[in-house]
């Protein structure tokens, strides 16, 4: 079959949950043999780039602004992809992307069209009035017009019966099982030491929660400072059009040293920081299924986490709940951790053992190839299949 990844910045997955999902999906749908194009932006994918772990990747421009860069990349990729690839598949990944979703199926009736809803994202803090109907009426078309809708977590897919009377198909997020030691010599230069710091790898956007991590972390120093004045706390990750919302976090670390910013992280680097962190943090406030909570605990990282429901259905049993946005939980949770080193160790391996069970992407992409061929065995007549 041939494929197209459209709505995601693009490849290769520098940051973003969507990103790592479609890298991880198409680099297996090639080696199944398929042919994929996945679409991105020339601001994120970096000048030349044209193919990634065989992947045909296809540079087109956006209005890079926080409104317009999704939706223009997705128009621009939509018309290429009808004109020049011609694809069997039209995968779009996100509700904004999906408002577009309604071309591919007047334009190329023969082909299927595939809508993942990665999350709710008109309840992010960063969009205004107009972005959240826009993108509520995204979430209609990716049921509208979408041959198949796939969600990542069941908490979205029992959102689409309840909110639009639709059945999704449940094929989460994953992981790619890793075993790494840690490197000192790359931790250096962000002035930590293995297993002398905690971290949190996430967009920098208000929901993600790092304000929420940087007040509890700092609450937790005031109550123990004899036990942690030799930790740090690495947030690792950058503005995502959040600039006004990195500067307010800078300003609450001023003349505070024990916590680190990194940026945005990758390679090696991000292996690194992964590999020497004494347990992780994930405080966001909405999520679809974090990628970032399963890579964590795929490096047996125990994951203190906000207890939204999204998150709750990798973290309930196999990590450390706190109730969202209780920045004194929080802080009490990375005490009692800190305290408990072996505790952290033994929820870590059992996370890492449940996570390579149930969230392989292997086993995720082969699902999602059943999916592609069942809607393509049926290409006449396609408007009237679900």
């Amino acid at each position: 079959m041939k494929i197209t990844m459209i709505g995601q910045k693009g490849l290769p997955a520098q940051f973003g949950g969507v990103e790592t999902h479609v890298l991880e999906l198409s680099t297996r749908l090639t080696r199944f043999g398929h042919s994929v194009t996945v679409y991105g932006r020339s601001w994120y994918v970096p000048r030349g780039t044209t193919r990634v772990n065989g992947i045909d990747v296809v540079r087109l421009p956006s209005v890079h602004t926080k409104q317009l860069d999704t939706i223009t990349n997705t128009f621009l990729a939509i018309i290429h992809a009808l004109l020049v690839v011609r694809p069997d598949i039209y995968h779009f990944h996100g509700v904004g992307p999906a408002l577009l979703s309604w071309i591919p199926r007047v334009f190329a009736p023969r082909a299927t069209v595939i809508t993942t809803f990665h999350s709710i994202d008109r309840t992010h803090e960063k969009w205004g009035w107009f972005a959240r109907l826009s993108l509520k009426l995204g979430e209609r078309a990716a049921f509208a017009f979408a041959n198949e809708t796939l969600t990542v977590s069941k908490t979205l897919t029992r959102y689409a019966e309840k909110e639009f009377g639709r059945r999704a198909v449940y094929i989460p997020n994953g992981i790619t099982p890793v075993r790494t030691s840690v490197d000192p010599l790359l931790l250096s230069p962000f002035g930590l030491q293995p297993y002398g710091y905690i971290a949190m790898v996430s967009r920098l956007v208000p929901h993600k929660g790092a304000h929420t991590l940087i007040a509890a972390w700092q609450k937790a120093r005031e109550l123990q400072p004899e036990l942690l004045k030799d930790m740090k706390l690495a947030i690792i990750g950058g503005s995502a059009f959040t600039d006004d919302y990195v500067r307010k976090l800078h300003m609450m670390i001023t003349h505070d040293d024990s916590v680190v910013m990194t940026g945005y992280q990758r390679g090696e680097a991000l292996n690194a920081l992964f590999a020497g962190a004494s347990f992780m943090v994930h405080p966001s406030t909405s999520e679809g299924l974090p990628i970032a909570v399963l890579e964590e605990m795929s490096y047996g990282k125990a994951v203190i986490a906000a207890d939204i429901p999204e998150t709750m259905e990798v973290v309930a049993e196999y990590g450390v709940p706190f109730p969202a946005g209780n920045i004194d939980a929080l802080a009490e949770a990375i005490i009692d951790l800190v305290t408990n080193p072996m505790d952290a160790a033994a929820i870590g391996h059992a996370a890492r053992t449940f996570v390579e069970d149930e969230y392989h992407w292997d086993d995720i992409a082969q699902d999602i190839v059943d999916v592609y061929r069942r809607h393509s065995m049926v290409r006449q007549g396609v408007f009237a299949v679900r």
